[in-house]
């Protein structure tokens, strides 16, 4: 499984904007699915709350995933002196893109925050760790020409520095899963695979553990293990999150899109998506288009 594509698919860059770390300590409350830091110059420590405190340093980039608060200090003991929310993230660029001045000499950590474009990301970003550092010496995007478009002003330089933060991200991802202590079993990847590659099919557990060459009962343990939850669960799961991404990107009916991810008819769709959304597909597609 390519999880580097998958997770990009879903997860880019759009209309990004960059905080500047300029004072000891900050909390960042959870808001964003994805924030990317470049230590610019200095060292800092990413603290997740109930965690272990996680060392950047000179040039090395940080992911953190947003569903869980943390502080960026200067020394994992420093207490924080300010709360930044998504809402506050970057309130007055200061040049219409970046916040902060640090002071000379001052540790700088310039991070750039993710929107979540889709539905199908969030299942994609839980293989995460909360914070994942890449170190300085791993072939990414230098930190002297992201600073350096940062701080310019030309014509289409918002997608210039959206585009740069992909390709951070890219690199980043892509090095972490190619020497992740932990890489997600082959067994329960290849279901994955298959469930992702043709959700429509009528799959059972069987077939499933059929696929990747293990037992029944096996299969079911494993994928519980990793993924959270059994397989089956998980297909309706992303049934649902492949009908909320048809629904708000294209104009199929809602019919047709029940059948292209494994439903009969609109009916079944849509009380399988009120049963797990709390809403019928014609109101997540309103809502969407508002």
């Amino acid at each position: 499984m390519d999880a580097v594509a998958e997770l990009l698919a879903d997860v880019r860059a759009h209309g990004a904007v960059f905080r500047q770390t300029i004072t000891p300590s900050l909390r960042v409350a959870p808001g964003t699915p994805l924030t990317l830091a470049r230590m610019l110059r200095g060292e800092a420590w990413i603290v997740p709350d109930g965690l272990a405190p996680v060392r950047i340093g000179e040039n090395d980039i940080a992911v953190v995933r947003g569903d869980v608060p943390y502080v960026v200090a200067d020394d994992p003991t420093t207490t924080p002196v300010h709360t930044v929310t998504a809402a506050d993230y970057c309130p007055t660029p200061t040049d219409g893109r970046t916040c902060g001045t640090p002071a000379e000499n001052a540790a700088v950590l310039l991070s750039g925050a993710f929107e979540s474009r889709g539905q199908l990301s969030g299942r994609v970003l839980r293989l995460l760790p909360e914070v994942l550092v890449v170190p300085a010496e791993s072939p990414h995007p230098s930190a002297e020409a992201f600073a350096d478009e940062v701080g310019k002003d030309q014509p289409g330089q918002q997608q210039v520095l959206d585009r740069m933060l992909d390709l951070m991200l890219v690199s980043a991802l892509r090095t972490w899963f190619d020497t992740a202590p932990v890489r997600l079993d082959p067994v329960v990847s290849t279901a994955m695979r298959r469930i992702r590659g043709d959700p429509a099919r009528r799959w059972t557990v069987a077939e499933l553990a059929a696929e990747a060459g293990v037992s029944r009962a096996a299969f079911a343990r494993r994928f519980t293990e990793q993924v959270g939850e059994p397989p089956i669960a998980y297909l309706a799961g992303w049934r649902i999150s492949l009908a909320a991404d048809l629904l708000r990107r294209t104009e199929y009916t809602v019919d047709t899109i029940a059948r292209k991810v494994g439903y009969a008819n609109a009916f079944a769709l849509s009380v399988a998506f009120k049963r797990r959304r709390g809403i019928r597909p014609s109101e997540h597609r309103h809502k969407s288009s508002v």
